[in-house]
């Protein structure tokens, strides 16, 4: 098994929206906002390459949007998915597997593209099994009104209307293992309803992909929840569940969103876990 960390591309956002009810002058330490309150996120994606098999893991936003789209997100940097790809040695015809976390348009939007003549929508992916689960499927194409500006009909539905589409057995516990990709996943619905993180088994080692439930590293306080989660007072427990099992199982963590760190190690301390280390995809890949 190899393993790629694939840069789909860089945004902003509110550093509020991202911390909720913690104050600026907590959070911009380890997270600094610029003159407009705007702090700087990634799109960072997992390929795995297993066998005969490549797993991307989400997508990003992908650039189907409209300008003024993109305008509300403050795009920054070169990241691509497509050149990220490349530089891995890949190209996206050659991806089996598209997983995703959850379909928030962030995390899905690079999954579909125009057609040719921008009449409609295709999987970018034309070779790919799509992978989500059946509750959140359902959550995703009859949105609540929280939520209904993240799951945006042309980065859905056109994953049904190839066929493509595939679903992940759910289980009674929060920890799905031996799933059909290969890895275990652990199942949270905090943020949004059955988001699905991928626990990767690498050189001995297990490695998780933090998707939304651990934003950034400076999200490792309990009470630190964004302000998009639907079910903030979920998200706390099973941020502390989550992180107990980290700690228990010695893991990586890869975080998805965190411009500046891409993987980290938790540690327990009077305060609560925290923060080990940091290091780069490249010092564990």
């Amino acid at each position: 098994m190899k393993l790629h960390s694939i840069e789909a591309g860089n945004f902003k956002l509110d550093g509020g929206a991202m911390f909720g009810v913690v104050p600026k002058t907590i959070w911009n330490k380890t997270n600094p906002a610029d003159e407009n309150n705007l702090i700087e996120m990634a799109a960072r994606c997992l390929l795995v390459e297993d066998g005969n098999r490549l797993i991307l893991i989400d997508t990003g936003m992908g650039d189907k949007q409209s300008e003024k789209f993109f305008g509300y997100y403050h795009l920054w940097g070169s990241h691509s998915l497509d050149s990220s790809l490349a530089k891995a040695g890949f190209h996206r015809d050659d991806v089996t597997d598209v997983f995703l976390t959850h379909l928030h348009f962030d995390h899905s939007g690079g999954a579909i593209q125009w057609n040719s003549d921008k009449t409609g929508y295709l999987p970018a992916f034309k070779n790919a099994k799509y992978w989500t689960n059946k509750n959140h499927w359902k959550w995703a194409v009859t949105p609540n009104s929280r939520e209904k500006a993240s799951f945006l009909p042309e980065n859905i539905l056109p994953m049904q209307e190839s066929g493509q589409l595939n679903f992940v057995g759910l289980s009674d516990s929060n920890l799905i293992t031996n799933s059909e990709l290969g890895f275990d996943i652990f199942l949270v619905d905090g943020h949004t309803e059955k988001m699905m993180i991928p626990i990767i088994e690498y050189k001995g080692r297990k490695i998780v992909f933090a998707a939304d439930l651990l934003p950034t590293a400076g999200h490792l306080p309990i009470p630190y929840v964004m302000g998009y989660d639907t079910r903030p007072l979920l998200t706390m427990p099973e941020k502390e569940t989550f992180l107990k099992f980290v700690l228990e199982n010695d893991m990586f963590v890869m975080l998805e969103h965190d411009a500046h760190n891409q993987i980290i190690t938790v540690e327990q301390t009077e305060r609560g876990i925290r923060l080990k280390n940091v290091l780069d995809c490249s010092d564990v890949f």
